[in-house]
């Protein structure tokens, strides 16, 4: 029966759970379980993170296949701390419970975590025991990255439009002519709020046609200067068909985005990307599909109104042929069909942490918390505090 070593065991230990962003301090201990005296030649921390793609690519030549080989990394922390320097001495730790802390300040500039199908973004503090006569002994400890992005800057608060038109053609006949114009009030949102959208969709073909949006996400993937990009679609929505001949207007059409992770635009190699589709299904031929672009943050919407006259004015020029568009909007939509029942938001919030377990120490694709807000108040034309019938018109040449 093999003896038991006197090392029983060796673990990473971070002060908080969650998450951290640049420019914060990690702090941390190092953990040694000892059954008897144990000799340590040096004890080292280190801090990294690393973004990596890879994927591979078959050509075929002749009978044979090739592989071709598409990896790339980017380095974001490598930071290291000596606990017991190695100075050429044997320190000697008497048995029970020894435990070494640590600081590592982040940099200021860090991408958040991610996972992805050809590449992820990690972050780990990695513990190194060396002993006399002995193999190194490691271990790793992942921990999680949000870098902040800010919603409130004057790009991010910027409106959105565009406008796109197609011909209907079927054997070379031309059928009518479908277009459609979309604007957003800005560019940046957070996971929980509500995008109203507005739009015209002209259907002047001889058969119905069908809009709808949706919110994409693209992952772009980098290496050897090639791109490979993935994209999913994380929530939408379906307008009414509009017949023939007939003009469809959204007065700020709600669509709601879900929990996702933030946009990523601080790494070289993996970027994560949102956009707001606008497309129009007609039969027969190719959709119209016209894009906005959108950035997912972190940092909410100031609630004491960040949108300045002078933010949207400086974009007002651009928006001119938008004017056939009512910038009024419709009546609010019921609060339950904008915010999910009691049992949908039960499972899109955030889990306490003793469910989580060891998901928030390992990577994972940034969970973002759902930001809620009060309900909309009731809607209505009629004015609730009239003017008196015996207060006498104000005489406006006075």
């Amino acid at each position: 029966m093999q003896r038991p070593g006197r090392l029983r065991s060796l673990s990473v230990e971070l002060e908080q759970g969650g998450a951290w962003g640049s420019g914060e301090l990690l702090r941390g201990l190092v953990r040694l379980e000892l059954r008897g005296a144990l000799s340590i030649r040096a004890l080292e921390v280190l801090a990294q993170g690393r973004a990596t793609v890879h994927w591979l690519e078959s050509l075929s030549v002749g009978l044979n296949t090739v592989y071709r080989d598409y990896t790339a990394y980017q380095t974001f922390l490598h930071r290291r701390s000596r606990l017991i320097p190695d100075n050429g001495e044997v320190t000697i730790l008497q048995a029970g419970r020894h435990e070494f802390p640590f600081t590592f300040q982040l940099p200021e500039t860090l991408a958040t975590s991610f996972e992805g199908k050809h590449g992820s973004i990690r972050y780990w503090v990695k513990a190194k025991l060396h002993r006399p006569w002995a193999t190194v002994r490691k271990v790793k400890k992942e921990f999680t990255v949000i870098e902040p992005i800010d919603i409130n800057t004057p790009a991010l608060l910027a409106p959105q439009a565009g406008a796109k038109e197609k011909l209907a053609r079927a054997w070379y006949c031309n059928r009518g002519q479908v277009s459609v114009t979309a604007k957003i009030d800005r560019k940046g949102y957070t996971p929980g709020e509500v995008i109203p959208i507005f739009a015209e969709i002209d259907n002047g073909t001889s058969r119905a046609v069908v809009p709808k949006a949706a919110i994409v996400q693209t992952q772009t993937f980098i290496a050897r200067g090639t791109k490979k990009q993935k994209k999913a679609v994380v929530t939408t929505i379906v307008g009414d068909s509009i017949a023939a001949g007939k003009r469809e207007v959204w007065h700020g059409r709600a669509l709601k985005i879900p929990p996702v992770g933030p946009s990523i635009l601080q790494c070289r190699i993996i970027q994560v990307e949102y956009s707001l589709k606008v497309c129009v299904d007609i039969p027969g031929t190719s959709k119209l599909l016209l894009e906005l672009p959108l950035v997912i943050g972190t940092i909410p919407l100031h609630p004491f109104g960040s949108r300045t006259s002078s933010v949207s004015s400086q974009y007002s020029v651009n928006l001119d042929w938008l004017s056939p568009i009512p910038e009024q909007p419709e009546a609010p939509p019921e609060y339950s069909a904008v915010v999910s029942s009691p049992e949908a938001e039960q499972s899109l919030a955030p889990p306490c942490r003793s469910e989580l377990g060891g998901i928030l120490e390992g990577p994972f694709f940034a969970y973002i918390q759902e930001f809620r807000f009060r309900p909309p108040p009731l809607y209505s034309e009629i004015d609730p505090n009239p003017p008196s019938a015996d207060i006498r018109p104000r005489c406006m040449t006075c």
